[in-house]
């Protein structure tokens, strides 16, 4: 039963269903639970430090259980998407109630869409890539599959990682410039790919053009499903869904950064270089997301073994207690720069 603790992030879908079912100031119920409830759960219950180790640790690596519970996220993402285009479109709404079921939705489109994306796009398995990149498609951040795994992992902790953000940079101008570059970067690393396989820009294996193609006609389906007003509210919500993405893209690699070698290359990525949280309570529903730090020195390792290590950095709070402070600047930097080690620290020459 202990396997099943990770059905704790269905309370964020759930409580999307609550803001759609009771309507008026419910709609902001998903926000409300995701930002201030979760936040006070992770600082009333305790961190957990412990690692599986031996028969438990390759019995978990093995059941299937974990792969099921990543899976169940797409028909839940999916029907409460177009649930709720259906219902706001063919309902009366008040503006405040569509504006509050934008931001529910979007969070859901973030974390039980994008996140979940984030573990699948690391699978061998192709049918699983083909998961995650569906998952990404109602947030319009398909191409974070190439930029996050051909360019974040090779450049996480460096000036060259859009995803990366720099010391004393706010998380309002790290949603600007992480979002552009990656956008960018993916299109630059989709080129690459080309050259190494010999093939032209305009191939069929150019999945960039798929993406935009894949992304264009999500809209236009919804738009000629739900009109306009459901066209708006698709667009709005896949927006607030990716900028939770940068806002956990934000908290993970803050002000950290890998030593440049003397032949020009930066040292490889270790647990030092991605902040880590051992709140149980962001761990799980994350999918142990915050566990970043091992994530980043073993990519291919499924989420429920993730280890913790002592040399990371660690932080205060969990990670969605981070993003709420995050959102404050001020707050943020008081609390976080002295945390950076001192190696890292902009003081210390480089």
């Amino acid at each position: 039963m202990k396997d099943l603790k990770y059905l704790a992030a269905m309370s964020i879908p759930l409580a999307a269903v609550m803001s759609i079912y009771f309507k008026g100031y419910w709609s902001f119920f998903t926000p409300f639970y995701a930002f201030v409830l979760i936040p006070v759960l992770e600082l009333i219950l305790p961190h957990d430090t412990s690692n599986l180790e031996g028969a438990e640790r390759e019995e978990k690596k093995k059941s299937k259980v974990f792969d099921w519970l990543l899976y169940l996220n797409a028909p839940i993402i999916f029907g409460l998407l177009f649930y709720t285009l259906y219902d706001i479109t063919h309902a009366s709404y008040a503006l405040y109630e569509i504006i509050g079921l934008v931001f529910s939705v979007g969070i859901v489109l973030g974390t039980n869409g994008i996140n979940v994306a984030h573990e699948l796009g690391h699978r061998q398995n192709t049918k699983e890539r083909y998961l995650a990149k569906l998952l990404l498609l109602p947030s319009h951040y398909m191409h974070f599959y190439i930029e996050h795994n051909f360019g974040h992992h090779a450049n996480a902790a460096t000036p060259e990682d859009p995803a990366t953000a720099r010391y004393n940079q706010t998380v309002y101008s790290f949603w600007f410039t992480s979002a552009f570059r990656q956008y960018f970067s993916a299109w630059a690393l989709q080129q690459k790919l080309l050259k190494s396989s010999n093939l032209r820009f305009f191939s069929f294996q150019n999945d960039m053009f798929w993406y935009a193609i894949f992304q264009t006609s999500y809209l236009l389906f919804v738009a000629l499903l739900f009109g306009s007003l459901g066209l708006v509210f698709a667009i709005a919500a896949g927006i607030i869904g990716f900028l939770l993405l940068e806002t956990v893209n934000y908290i993970e690699h803050y002000g950290l950064e890998r030593k440049k070698m003397p032949s020009g290359r930066y040292e490889r990525v270790r647990e030092v270089h991605s902040w880590n949280s051992n709140h149980v309570m962001g761990r799980i529903v994350l999918y142990e997301l915050t566990r970043h730090s091992d994530h980043h020195y073993k990519s291919s390792k499924k989420y429920q073994i993730l280890d913790y290590y002592d040399i990371s950095p660690q932080m205060p709070f969990g990670y969605p207690t981070s993003m709420v402070l995050s959102f404050l600047p001020p707050l943020w930097f008081r609390i976080m720069n002295p945390r950076i080690p001192a190696e890292m620290h902009p003081s210390m020459s480089h």
